[in-house]
């Protein structure tokens, strides 16, 4: 197994832990989506693994760009509200903060979502 499909694999199961995760391709067949109640919290590029784009709460988005090289602006990712992250040995952030980071991103959608819906998702 390759280094990009080890580190592909280890977010796709970290995603898929979450309750109600769904994997998805609704762009194209290289870009999954990982959502939940049918909001993504992460992308990636399966062909080119190097880093996603995560959610982020817009107060802390100038802290971490100005913390991390690998955090930047991404391409159709409003910049307010979306990372582009790229985790060691890709760019400089380190894998446990790239994690954080995606149960961030998860955690935000999560609280977004109605009652109802979030009932719905944790019963299934």
């Amino acid at each position: 197994m390759s280094d990009h499909q080890r580190f592909l694999d280890r977010l796709r199961r970290h995603c898929l832990d979450k309750v109600g995760t769904t994997e998805e391709f609704p762009f194209d067949e290289r870009t999954v989506v990982f959502k939940v109640g049918g909001k993504m919290f992460c992308l990636v590029d399966v062909m080119e693994f190097a880093g996603c784009g995560l959610k982020c709460d817009p107060d802390q988005v100038p802290e971490l760009r100005a913390s991390y090289e690998g955090i930047t602006t991404g391409p159709y990712l409003h910049p307010k509200h979306w990372n582009s992250v790229h985790p060691q040995p890709m760019g400089d952030v380190p894998w446990d903060v790239f994690l954080s980071l995606v149960d961030h991103s998860y955690d935000l959608v999560w609280k977004g979502l109605t009652q109802k819906v979030k009932m719905a998702l944790a019963s299934s």
